[in-house]
């Protein structure tokens, strides 16, 4: 399996789930741009979110960061390829986004409709996108880590910058839709994405750099640093879930028309299993799962799981971003998934490539 995410091999399988996905082009655009906004979010979310366990690493030490950063900092490199993958959107602009074209009445029932208009303006949002590009590149460079002054600034950047991501991303494709939770809704699902994908790298190929130290008399025993990782899964997958269900409680509780418009579209229609099947299989089962040393402090068993939780993402952000636009396009059960592949694939298989072991150079001794 490993031998089939080398480079070259990745990127020809990247390119032919691009070329699966592409006659959605032409036979339904709307929602081919829908799931590419959805796979490029996954893919956002996983990298920022990777990044930001390391930072919270880097404030506190212990262990588990050094194993973790071990696939987080490679991740990041391919954040410049992804930014760039963003710009194909603007073709689809009209089709995605109400305030662009899809929903000409988009700013009828808005308290303010001036300030919106202004504020999704087609100059400013892209403005606002070259800005969150620019931070995004910034502080996802390793001197960021140089100092712990650095790190909390990039903290405080990217959870101002990731919330008014969503904002601008998620939250308005429902037009008149707010929520002051979304934003943290967004944030938890990229942490415990990203976090999930470098745990599911580092356990599965390098197991063997992280022993656990053997216990000594008087000494407690040090737990596996593999423990340390699950626990910070299960951090993540709890935080996830609940802002997801706070969200969701108050909003069905107020049952106001802006409200729920939001919902309506994930409940009324076939969403509304993939909503149960992530509350079922993205959040009870990694949970009850994650309570078991048995899972946690074995690296092969926790990288079948962290793995889970990184595809059940994939899931998570097509059911945040496909139903706002086309609520009922089943190609976006073919779709998601395959752009996911062709946007990230090239970037895990080149992390996967500094785990390879360095060739061993012998030199010959010098003739006198």
């Amino acid at each position: 399996m490993r031998g089939l995410l080398r480079p070259p091999i990745a990127d020809t399988v990247a390119a032919l789930a691009l070329a699966i996905a592409l006659p959605a082009l032409w036979v339904a655009p709307t929602l081919f741009f829908a799931s590419w906004l959805a796979a490029w979010w996954f893919w956002l979310g996983a990298i920022m979110g990777g990044l930001a366990a390391t930072w919270i690493h880097a404030l506190t030490g212990g262990r588990w960061g050094e194993a973790l950063r071990l696939a987080t900092l490679p991740l990041a490199r391919g954040l410049p390829w992804l930014l760039l993958l963003f710009l194909p959107l603007a073709a689809g602009m009209a089709r995605v986004f109400p305030w662009a074209g899809r929903d000409v009445a988009w700013a009828h029932d808005l308290d303010a409709p001036a300030f919106q208009r202004a504020w999704f303006a087609p100059l400013a949002f892209w403005i606002r996108m070259a800005i969150y590009g620019a931070i995004w590149f910034a502080t996802s460079r390793p001197a960021t880590l140089a100092r712990k002054g650095r790190v909390a600034i990039a903290l405080m950047a990217h959870l101002v910058v990731g919330t008014l991501a969503s904002v601008d991303l998620v939250m308005t494709l429902v037009p008149g839709w707010y929520s002051t939770g979304n934003g943290l809704v967004n944030l938890a699902g990229g942490a415990s994405g990203g976090s999930a994908l470098a745990i599911a790298i580092v356990a599965r190929l390098a197991p063997d750099r992280f022993p656990t130290p053997p216990p000594r008399p008087a000494r407690p025993r040090v737990p596996p640093v593999w423990r340390d990782l699950g626990n910070l899964l299960l951090m993540w997958t709890m935080l996830w879930a609940y802002v997801a269900f706070v969200e969701f409680l108050i909003i069905w509780a107020e049952d106001l028309p802006r409200e729920i418009a939001w919902f309506v579209p994930r409940l009324d229609t076939g969403w509304a299993y993939v909503g149960i099947g992530l509350a079922a299989l993205q959040f009870a089962l990694p949970l009850v799962c994650l309570l078991m040393r048995a899972i946690k402090d074995d690296p092969r068993r926790l990288a079948r799981l962290a793995t889970w939780i990184a595809v059940g993402q994939v899931a998570n952000c097509a059911w945040l971003v496909v139903p706002s636009i086309e609520a009922h396009g089943w190609l976006a059960w073919w779709l998601v998934p395959s752009l996911a592949v062709a946007m990230g694939l090239p970037i895990v298989a080149r992390v996967l490539r500094t785990f390879e072991p360095a060739p061993l150079v012998v030199e010959e001794a010098a003739h006198a």
